[in-house]
Order: C-alpha cells, then sequence, then structure tokens
C-alpha cells in the first residue's frame, strides 16, 4: 500500500517526477524532521541547516567531472583525480538560499558564488527580480542553484531562466523541500534541470506555502517575522 499522510492523502513520491532526486539519507532525514520542530530556535535551525546542506553537497557533487593530475606520495609519484572547484558555481536565491551557501562551500570551498536576489509578490505570488551578479564565464561553470523551498516554483523558475542566460555548462537546483506544484511549474519550465531535495511534502496552502513544510525559511533562519 502507499505511504498516506496524516490527512489520509498519498504522500508524493520521486517516482512521479521523473527529473527529481530525493536524498533519503538517514542523517539527512533525521536532520530535517529536527528543523521542521516549531519551537526551534533560530541558531539551532541554522546550525542544523547548516549540515543538511553539508550532507546533501555530497550527493548534488555525486557526477563532478574529475581530471587526472600528477602527484607524489611519500612512496612515489602517481597519477590521482582531482575536481576543479573553480569551475563550480553555487547560485544563491536571496535571502533564504543563503542558508544552503555555508555547508556547500565546506565541500567545496573553492567555488565561487553568484546570486540572485527575488521576492514573492504577495498578491500573485509571481516572483520579482531586484539583484542579479554571477561570477565571469559562466559557459565554463557548473551551476548550483540554492533555495530551501520549492513551493509555488515561481522563483526557481525565474531564477533559473535568468541563470540560463549566462550560458552555464550545466545547471541543477537543490532545495530542503518542494511542493507537488513547484515541481510540476518547475518541469514545465526547465525539464532539462535536475531537482535534489530532501522532502516531498504534501501540498500548498491558499498563501503558497508548503504543507506540512517547515514555516517560512527565511524568517526561521534569520529571526525574522
Amino acid at each position: 500500500m502507499p505511504n498516506t499522510t496524516a490527512n489520509n492523502t498519498p504522500e508524493p513520491t520521486a517516482r512521479s517526477f521523473p527529473g527529481v532526486q530525493r536524498l533519503n539519507h538517514p542523517l539527512i532525514q533525521h536532520k530535517l524532521t529536527l528543523l521542521r520542530e516549531k519551537n526551534r530556535s533560530s541558531s539551532s535551525f541554522r546550525r542544523l541547516l547548516q549540515e543538511i546542506s553539508l550532507l546533501m553537497a555530497y550527493e548534488v557533487t555525486r557526477e563532478m567531472p574529475t581530471q587526472l593530475v600528477d602527484i607524489e606520495t611519500p612512496l612515489e609519484g602517481m597519477k590521482s583525480p582531482v575536481i576543479d572547484g573553480k569551475k563550480t558555481v553555487f547560485v544563491v536565491i536571496m535571502r533564504a538560499g543563503a542558508g544552503l551557501l555555508e555547508g556547500m562551500l565546506d565541500v567545496v570551498p573553492s567555488a565561487r558564488v553568484g546570486h540572485v536576489g527575488l521576492y514573492r509578490n504577495p498578491e500573485t505570488l509571481e516572483a520579482v527580480e531586484y539583484y542579479f551578479k554571477m561570477p565571469a564565464g559562466m559557459p565554463e561553470r557548473d551551476a548550483i542553484v540554492l533555495d530551501p523551498m520549492l513551493a509555488t516554483g515561481h522563483s526557481a523558475v525565474a531564477a533559473v531562466t535568468r541563470l540560463k542566460a549566462t550560458k552555464p555548462r550545466s545547471i541543477r537546483f537543490v532545495c530542503l523541500l518542494a511542493a507537488p506544484e513547484g515541481l510540476r511549474t518547475f518541469a514545465k519550465a526547465h525539464p532539462d534541470v535536475q531537482v535534489y531535495t530532501a522532502a516531498i511534502d504534501r501540498e500548498l496552502n491558499d498563501h503558497g506555502y508548503i504543507l506540512p513544510g517547515l514555516g517560512d525559511a527565511g524568517d526561521r533562519i534569520y529571526g525574522t517575522k
């Protein structure tokens, strides 16, 4: 029998979304459960988010290309694989995406960082851009877009559309939580972009928030309302 949520509706699975990879490592899922708790402090929320993003980074970068270089061990010379971290760009969707950045940089410290500033129109729920800054030489770089929540999908679609204009070598999208509505919107606009998420939640409410979700990620990161 399929898994069901508390209200007896079928639980969404990655199988329903071919372009989505759910990162179900037990440590990621454990820390995500702690992150969801409503009474968790901002400092604890930030620490857990950093820990989860570090764990997610290992999975997201699994297919990162490597090249052989000559090195000397204490015993002899050899050829050994390395990545070119400078070819990786973490693209932060401001402001909440910054919460995922620290853990990613812990794994790939030489990566460059780009920023896309978007806010959601409270009436239309559409994304409005106010800032965009990327490193030079994007056609030679692999972009990993960071945003904790893929809710309506409008911000993610707008950010990736803008990013594609810089012609990066590849694009991946990373989020903590995704709603089925957002995944469908994103896949329709960008079927070529792989999505990595820790969980696919049930649905959106009337205000565009993910249910059961974890609230507003930006507010919980920065202690604002």
